[in-house]
């Protein structure tokens, strides 16, 4: 592994890393991380479908996926994250925003996700993902470049200037048609949502099924301008 910690210049790493591996497969750049950072390096999961959690299990057992339990999920979706902890190769770690849903309504009035959804994505969402990484010296995400205009120039190592770390989106250039190959060919755990007409899960309260030919993320937060809840953006 590389001590790139002691280098201090992480940023040019992941600028260089993007342009070298652009043309790579995901299981090519799930490698080079764990190479590169060892038990620095961990994977994020919506629990959507454990497309990268496998991937990166295949290049590094005992990964740890981070999943955010904001206190509003769909029972589906924690029943993926237990059965992708009990089936897979890695670490399932748990973060939890400081307040319960209890707490928070307490403070800011109830359904604050219907009020002020950017604020309630910082406190269940963003803020405790910073502080759960502070750990790590990268990341990695299940960011597609096809799934919104907001994602199109994803790179497949780039920079996250707001945490300071490394973010590696191995399947970014995938279609989900890749992605439901890779489901099929690897039998990888996924939401049983997405077979009940859901193209993007997340928060119960904000999220709802998609017509044909939507947008896969118009099923999140519909009616309103919000197309991202502030982890990638």
């Amino acid at each position: 592994m590389t001590t790139v910690q002691e280098s201090g210049d992480l940023k040019a790493l992941a600028e260089q890393a993007g342009r070298d591996l652009e043309d790579a497969s995901a299981l090519e750049i799930l490698t080079w991380a764990a190479e590169t950072f060892g038990k620095k390096f961990c994977v994020t999961s919506s629990m959507e479908d454990a497309v990268v959690a496998h991937l990166a299990s295949r290049a590094m057992p005992g990964v740890d996926v981070v999943f955010l339990d904001t206190g509003y999920h769909f029972e589906e979706t924690i029943g993926t994250r237990d059965a992708v902890e009990a089936v897979m190769d890695v670490n399932v770690i748990t973060l939890t925003p400081r307040r319960t849903v209890a707490e928070q309504d307490a403070q800011y009035g109830p359904k604050l996700h219907d009020r002020d959804p950017d604020l309630c994505c910082a406190l269940r969402k963003v803020k405790p993902l910073e502080e759960g990484l502070t750990a790590y010296d990268a990341w990695a995400t299940g960011l597609r470049r096809d799934e919104s205009p907001t994602r199109a120039n994803t790179p497949v190592v780039g920079w996250d200037e707001k945490r300071q770390k490394v973010k590696i989106s191995p399947i970014a250039r995938w279609t989900q048609d890749d992605v439901d190959a890779y489901v099929a060919e690897h039998g990888v755990l996924t939401n049983p949502l997405l077979m009940d007409g859901y193209a993007s899960v997340g928060c119960a309260p904000c999220t709802r099924r998609v017509a044909e030919g939507e947008d896969a993320r118009a099923g999140r937060w519909a009616g309103r301008a919000k197309i991202e809840c502030g982890l990638h953006g």
